[in-house]
This record gives C-alpha cells, sequence and structure tokens, in this order.
C-alpha cells in the first residue's frame, strides 16, 4: 500500500463524510439543488448513506486492500452518476462539485492498485 494511497484514501473519506453529514442535515443549497436537478428531497438520507458508506469502505481499504477498492469504485460509479445528472438538468455551473468528487474517487481508485 503506498503513501499517496493512503493519503488520497483519507482525503476522499473525509470529503464524502462531509458531504453525507450535508445531505444527513438537509443543508438548504442541498435541497435547492435537488430541486434544480429534478431530484426528490426523500433522496436526500438514501444518498448520504451510500457516501458515508464509501468513505467508512475507503477507511477499512486501508486495513483490507479489496474493501478500499470496491468502495473507491463504488463512489466512482456514484460521481459518474451525479456528473450526468447535473449535465441532464443543464446545471454546467455546478459540474465542479460532483467532479471534483469523481476526480478523487478516480484517483482512490488508482493509487489502490
Amino acid at each position: 500500500m503506498s503513501t499517496a494511497y493512503v493519503v488520497v484514501a483519507i482525503v476522499t473519506a473525509a470529503a464524502n463524510i462531509a458531504a453525507a453529514v450535508a445531505d444527513f442535515l438537509r443543508a438548504e443549497w442541498i435541497v435547492g439543488n435537488l430541486a434544480k436537478y429534478g431530484l426528490p428531497e426523500s433522496w436526500l438520507g438514501p444518498l448520504g448513506i451510500a457516501k458515508a458508506a464509501g468513505a467508512l469502505g475507503l477507511l477499512a481499504g486501508l486495513v483490507v486492500p479489496a474493501l478500499g477498492i470496491a468502495a473507491a469504485a463504488c463512489l466512482t460509479l456514484y460521481f459518474a452518476g451525479a456528473v450526468i445528472t447535473v449535465v441532464r438538468a443543464r446545471w454546467y455551473s455546478h459540474l465542479v462539485f460532483p467532479s471534483v468528487f469523481l476526480a478523487l474517487a478516480v484517483a482512490s481508485l488508482v493509487t489502490a492498485w
């Protein structure tokens, strides 16, 4: 396990935990964005759970590498879907947010190998 993987996995996990907490707290800006993207507010809980599970999986991957790889792959798919959702809604100015998370997830996956 490389130092790069450890650093990237921890940063990615921290970012996803922060995002999950914001989802669980139903931050006003997140609720507003969901509406702009055409998604129901009821999705906030499951989306937060997915982010938190991915973050915990990355941290568990520091002990069991296969878990980290699986978590990074799932987060990559999750945030690819988030990018597609923002593009579909034509809110191009919002692309930076899911794109940063996607880049972190991809970096976690690539450095895990």
